[in-house]
């Protein structure tokens, strides 16, 4: 199970480092840069047998109806994207080492960069296109989460948002176009759709295919014209850019195009959209990069052009085009991290990244300009870098591309980037590193430490080997990678610094003198652009999404009311109609043959004592005290009904949640008004009982119609059957929440988890604005207990609470074979603490718990979910539980079932939603409490 390790191995270091946020900087680096190297190691000892031709793959059956598997696969160029994601990571983690002040939280920084990695691992090694969207998405998340890690600024959290949006709405319509493409090509499957290209490219849903797959391609990879998002990303800090923004997440677009270049490309359509895109956005970005002076900017808009550099050659759709992709891939990597890394240096010790406010930096700081200079010549091109090979190779394959007929045009554009590209990066070197300092209001710097200059000298050196020897250290893995990606051999590979006199050398050589004049005589020009209008990308930007906004507003409030009332009875009109439906539906839910019994004289009483509870809440709903009282009688009724019915286990649910809604209601009563509004009319009312009767004689019809048929080949009867021999419990109930219907309650519980961040979102500012006025203004009309806390109530619940828990406890351990589980279990002790807070107070209680509300939901759902997982370590699928008997000393026999750990994540994620109702709803009067007195003193003062 390498593979499975593989991807585990960055969510389980993210997960240790959002459990352990408070612990140490070197415990965080460590946890993150062991997870890195661990899986570099893994990766390492896979490469020889994938290079050798042989893939590793990896499956557990995850939702098979769907076909949606865990599959991964390991082939030549995942095994590049993957060693580019863990090389790169392990050296951005030591690099945020140095990088982070103080007093960053690196806990939480870390822990979403290697979620982040995690997601991209992902996507280099899924084998199931689903599968592959599932971690897509994830990086759209995880780096919103990075972009936005500084949230007290508003440039960061603008350009989370500004990339969430443009790559979140790319990846929409990429989920589009690969349900069609499996469609088109009869598998979900990777290693199967690769091998259908004929049949994809024949079918007529290609060409929207092919659009769909290039945008979420393009947004992601920032081509024009969805480019705008990266330069605002780099509000980032510099470990981000130099992870998510070089050799990461902009790539994913360009893995993604290599990755279905066997089924997508060769068309004429594949050319024109993806060489012409690649094209303009190569001489797009290298055109703005040479007249903007933030060093981040700079790097962003030429990352940009580089992206679109090899996006142009995969879109040439040659071998000879796609191996000169895969090669600057590496390349690009490697001296593009180490710009980025040594931007955030020069920054890190001057205080600025302003290049009009630096110079003279080598005298100063000559390891940093000596590995930026070298850098920048890779990304120049420049020999003996490794980055001139690569320029050779595009210019040379630029010559072989025919736009529109027109065998000079590729060749032209091509050149002029190049030479753009040599322009903006002798600035970034010559302005910041040599000549005089600019000014004199920057701080003093200095070369820092090992653990920043460190993976920046890493890196150039891989840069100059792959210049210097790359047959030998790029050669195996571009020659392998080139295979993968055009699903058969690859051309014959010859990297080499000398090619003869060619003439992608005179291009080149072009390239270059006439970027040195274009730098020198940069200034004019530069004066003559700023006064000039331009567009902004950010304020169309901008002005698009408040339109959108607009009108989406628009449209809402044009549809839906701003009215509870309306949307209850929409839901339950329509909820009638849909009945109405199946009973007109020939055989739809005919009543059954099955005898009735005659109601006893307590059921009669029992559903008169309903009939009339229901009545009088109906009628007196304005009296909310009064009300609240006869829907506890409601409750009870049910509960006594479940009871006649022999299903103790919903009879115990239903008391235990009787109680707990009642008293979370009796709280919530303080912050409405006393007199609530008449707020409906009486032809409102008429229509509305009108809608409730039609609902009440329906469902009390579709009632008699499955309680009166034939009991065959029933679902019950599956579980009554299965229940012991399968989930290993008698109790029916329980075995089917927490083994038969586990996937059902494993949603539920994060629904409710869910409702209950939705309780504390909602009531956290309650006593603030209007709700605080009100509540500051409110005073009580009937006389009160001058004993806040009567002392035999405080004593009884603080003597009950140990036994109520261990109730609590006795119910959750026997409830696989008895009536009980881990929601009544949690009912019980969420009640033990209720009375605690009735009886002592707020400050008292809350003073004593050691365990908030927030964590125990989250704990609740992740060993949920973590019980899940474990079922496919052992090749079970998604949730199948296991159980034995086991002989323990002076016990006896006892048996043990997997689902009692998800059985106590719902119980965990119970009580903690119930908390959060109690603790809210209790905060919110209490600081309204402490409102009002203030301000009565305020008044006497």
């Amino acid at each position: 199970m390498p593979l499975m390790l593989l991807m585990v191995l960055p969510f389980a270091a993210a997960l240790m480092l959002a459990l352990g946020a408070r612990g140490g900087r070197r415990m965080h680096v460590g946890i993150a840069a062991g997870a890195s190297a661990a899986g570099l190691a893994l990766l390492l000892l896979a490469a020889p047998a994938v290079l050798a031709g042989t893939p590793l793959t990896a499956r557990i059956a995850w939702i098979p109806a769907l076909g949606l598997d865990l599959s991964l696969w390991l082939d030549p160029l995942g095994l590049l994207f993957a060693g580019l994601i863990l090389g790169i990571g392990l050296l951005v983690v030591i690099y945020a080492q140095g990088y982070l002040a103080k007093a960053e939280p690196t806990g939480r920084f870390l822990s979403f960069l290697m979620l982040f990695q995690g997601a991209m691992i992902g996507i280099a090694l899924s084998n199931n296109i689903l599968l592959m969207l599932i971690f897509w998405e994830l990086t759209s998340l995880s780096s919103f989460l990075l972009i936005g890690f500084w949230r007290d600024r508003a440039d960061a959290r603008q350009g989370a948002r500004m990339a969430l949006a443009v790559t979140g709405g790319g990846g929409l319509a990429l989920i589009a176009g690969m349900l069609l493409l499996g469609q088109a090509a009869g598998s979900y499957e990777l290693a199967t759709i690769l091998t259908r290209g004929a049949v994809v490219q024949a079918s007529p849903l290609y060409p929207a295919i092919l659009t769909l797959v290039l945008l979420g391609a393009f947004t992601k990879s920032a081509q024009f014209p969805f480019h705008f998002w990266l330069p605002h990303a780099m509000a980032a800090p510099t470990p981000v850019s130099a992870y998510l923004h070089s050799a990461t997440m902009v790539k994913a677009g360009v893995f993604l195009l290599a990755r279905l270049w066997p089924v997508l490309a060769g068309s004429d359509l594949w050319f024109y959209l993806v060489a012409s895109t690649g094209l303009v956005t190569m001489l797009f970005g290298a055109g703005v990069a040479l007249f903007r002076n933030d060093l981040k900017t700079i790097l962003a808009y030429s990352t940009i052009s580089q992206l679109g550099l090899m996006v142009m050659l995969l879109g040439f759709g040659t071998p000879a085009a796609a191996t000169a992709a895969v090669f600057h891939i590496l390349n690009h990597a490697a001296f593009k991290a180490a710009l980025f890394m040594n931007a955030g240096i020069v920054d890190h010790e001057t205080g600025t990244r302003d290049i009009r406010r630096l110079g003279g930096l080598a005298a100063l700081m000559p390891l940093t300009a000596t590995l930026g200079t070298l850098a920048v010549a890779a990304m120049a091109g420049l020999p003996p870098l490794g980055g001139f090979i690569s320029k050779e190779m595009m210019l040379e394959q630029s010559l072989h591309a025919a736009q529109d007929g027109r065998s000079w045009l590729v060749p032209l554009l091509a050149t002029i980037a190049a030479t753009l590209s040599v322009a903006y990066s002798l600035r970034y070197a010559t302005a910041q590193f040599f000549g005089r300092r600019a000014t004199g209001d920057v701080a003093a710097p200095h070369d820092p430490g090992m653990a920043m200059i460190g993976p920046s000298i890493v890196l150039v050196l891989v840069a100059l080997g792959f210049g210097l020897l790359p047959m030998t250290i790029a050669g195996p893995l571009v020659r392998a990678a080139t295979g993968a990606v055009i699903g058969g051999s690859p051309p014959a590979l010859d990297l080499a610094l000398w090619h003869g006199i060619n003439p992608a050398l005179g291009m080149s050589a072009l390239a270059v003198v006439i970027g040195a004049l274009l730098l020198w005589r940069r200034a004019p020009v530069a004066r003559w652009l700023d006064g000039r209008p331009a567009l902004d990308a950010k304020r169309l930007f901008d002005g698009a999404m408040a339109a959108i906004v607009a009108r989406s507003r628009d449209a809402s409030l044009a549809i839906h009311a701003p009215s509870l009332q309306r949307y209850l009875f929409m839901l339950f009109a329509v909820a009638v109609l849909f009945g109405i439906d199946a009973a007109l539906t020939p055989g739809g839910l005919p009543a059954g043959t099955r005898a009735t019994l005659p109601a006893s004289p307590v059921a009669v009483v029992a559903w008169f004592a309903l009939v009339v509870a229901t009545g009088i809440v109906v009628a007196m709903q304005r009296q909310r005290f009064l009300a609240l009282v006869f829907i506890s009688v409601i409750g009870l009724v049910i509960a006594l009904a479940f009871v006649h019915l022999s299903a103790p286990d919903l009879a115990l649910t239903q008391i235990a949640v009787e109680v707990v809604t009642i008293l979370l209601m009796l709280l919530a009563l303080h912050l409405l008004p006393k007199v609530p509004p008449q707020l409906s009319s009486l032809p409102r009312r008429s229509r509305d009982a009108l809608l409730a009767a039609v609902a009440g004689i329906g469902t009390g019809w579709a009632a008699w119609a499955v309680m009166t048929r034939d009991l065959r080949d029933t679902v019950s009867s599956f579980h009554w059957a299965n229940s012991y021999p399968g989930g290993g419990g008698t109790n029916v109930v329980n075995v089917t929440l927490v083994d038969f219907r586990a996937f059902d309650t494993l949603g539920e519980i994060i629904v409710l988890g869910i409702a209950g961040l939705a309780i504390y979102a909602l009531l956290e500012p309650a006593a603030r604005g209007t709700a605080g006025r009100r509540l500051r203004e409110w005073r009580h009309d009937m006389p009160h207990s001058p004993e806040r806390h009567p002392m035999m109530f405080v004593m009884a619940t603080r003597l009950l609470l140990p036994l109520a828990l261990l109730v609590g406890l006795y119910i959750f351990l026997r409830g696989h074979n008895q009536p009980g589980g881990g929601f009544i279990a949690a009912l019980v002790v969420s009640i033990a603490i209720l009375l605690q807070y009735l009886a002592s107070g707020f400050d008292w209680t809350d003073d004593r718990r050691r365990i908030g509300e927030h964590p125990l939901i989250a704990v609740g759902v992740l060993i949920a979910t973590a019980t899940g997982l474990g079922s496919l370590v052992f090749g079970a699928r998604f949730l199948t539980s296991s159980f034995g008997y086991f002989h323990i000393p002076l016990v006896g026999e006892v048996e043990l079932a997997t689902a009692m750990f998800f059985d106590t994540g719902v119980a965990c994620v119970v009580v903690g939603a119930v908390m959060m109702a109690l603790a809210q709803l209790s905060h919110v009067a209490q600081r309204a409490a402490r409102n009002r007195d203030q301000a009565d003193e305020e008044t006497s003062a």
